[in-house]
């Protein structure tokens, strides 16, 4: 294939599906994770779940990194951004995640906060640049697909000796989030669901490759494909972890290969390693403590962490307990199953991060998931009269 839309031919779509269906033994269900939020779009997006039997479901994960930031760090956030001296740099979606009693990084700003949405680390750069006056700190967030661009920041800044840039970090690794998944006594405690097999992120695997998610195979004897963007990535990486269960085994298999490779972008890699380390523990919303989940600047570079630099505390916030984003997030629940999805809840007033990001599986259902359900309601209805 040369061209984006031949990843869209409906056709080749539903001649995919079939084989899925020929595969899937009746006797049995199938559970797979998507751990990824464009995995999460594009199945409600393009409508991929109609196309699989009913016997093969897909659960959402936490694979959305705006979603999985902890409601503290986003208070953490907010009490920095109003400091008269800080001016705050993050990605645009962060500033519309709900903190603690319907604060957020936009309310902030429109009190008079000096809080900057950026499209790059480089924005944030240039705005040190500009006003030297001014402490820019950039609130760094996401998975390891938005940790190389952090980290060159970081190397920019040191290099221009820029004195006035820091980075408030909060950069946390899929692979470790897999493992809690599957092993934490905490989310036994919180509750399981059944998986047979993992759809492993796009972007993240094209930076750590796919070497890192061997021990869920060989450890936890789960499959795991990784899998692009487009919808016949998608359903082809679902066809290939049907035929993993068939055959008994437990492999990790590439189908993304156009993007990644086993050892990934060895470059990248480099720079996150030259300026991070592992954290013991980070908190993951829905999650909890993840043991060696995040990554934190190294100690030679405490002069550009700004929890260092500013005393920053990270408060003991809970969400609301209405929201059901932290067991959307382990795959628990649908977005639908929450009493606050659609009423409360929507994209112009989120109480939950699920539902902010366009990556959060409750932006997803609202999106395109909601108008599906009722097509199918209406239908069922029909049948039934």
């Amino acid at each position: 294939m040369k061209y984006i839309d031949e990843y869209r031919d409906g056709r080749l779509a539903k001649d995919i599906a079939r084989q899925i269906a020929a595969r899937a033994d009746p006797a049995r269900s199938y559970h797979f994770m998507e751990f990824c939020g464009g995995h999460t779009h594009a199945i409600s997006r393009y409508g991929l779940e109609n196309l699989l039997p009913p016997n093969v479901t897909m659960i959402h994960g936490p694979g959305c990194p705006v979603c999985v930031l902890p409601i503290g760090r986003i208070d953490a956030a907010i009490a920095l951004a109003m400091r008269p001296e800080i001016t705050l740099c993050t990605y645009g979606d962060v500033m519309r995640v709900p903190g603690s009693n319907g604060s957020s990084l936009l309310n902030a700003k429109a009190v008079g906060a000096d809080i900057r949405m950026v499209y790059s680390t480089l924005d944030a750069l240039q705005i040190a640049q500009a006003e030297p006056e001014r402490e820019v700190v950039f609130f760094a967030i996401g998975f390891e697909t938005t940790t190389p661009p952090t980290a060159l920041a970081l190397k920019a800044a040191i290099a221009r000796g820029f004195g006035n840039f820091s980075i408030f970090c909060n950069h946390v690794l899929t692979p470790a989030a897999i493992q809690n998944i599957l092993e934490s006594p905490d989310i036994r405690k919180l509750g399981t669901i059944k998986i047979d097999g993992f759809m492993g992120p796009a972007h993240v695997s094209a930076v750590i490759g796919t070497k890192p998610y061997e021990f869920v195979a060989e450890g936890f004897q789960k499959p795991v494909v990784v899998a692009g963007f487009e919808p016949l990535d998608v359903i082809q990486a679902i066809l290939m972890l049907v035929r993993q269960v068939n055959d008994g085994r437990h492999e990790v298999e590439n189908e993304y290969i156009r993007a990644v490779t086993p050892f990934g972008n060895k470059k990248a890699q480099a720079e996150i390693a030259n300026f991070f380390e592992l954290r013991e523990s980070f908190e993951w919303r829905g999650l909890g403590e993840v043991p060696f989940g995040a990554l934190r600047l190294r100690p030679q570079y405490a002069a550009y962490d700004a929890k260092e630099r500013f005393a920053m505390v990270i408060p003991n916030a809970k969400d609301n307990p209405a929201c059901e984003c932290g067991a959307i997030l382990r795959g628990l629940k649908q977005p639908a199953d929450c009493k606050l999805f659609g009423t409360v809840c929507t994209p112009d007033t989120p109480t939950g991060s699920c539902m902010v990001s366009s990556e959060g599986a409750c932006a997803a259902h609202w999106t395109y998931g909601r108008f599906r359900e009722r097509a199918r309601q209406a239908h069922a209805g029909r049948a039934a009269a």
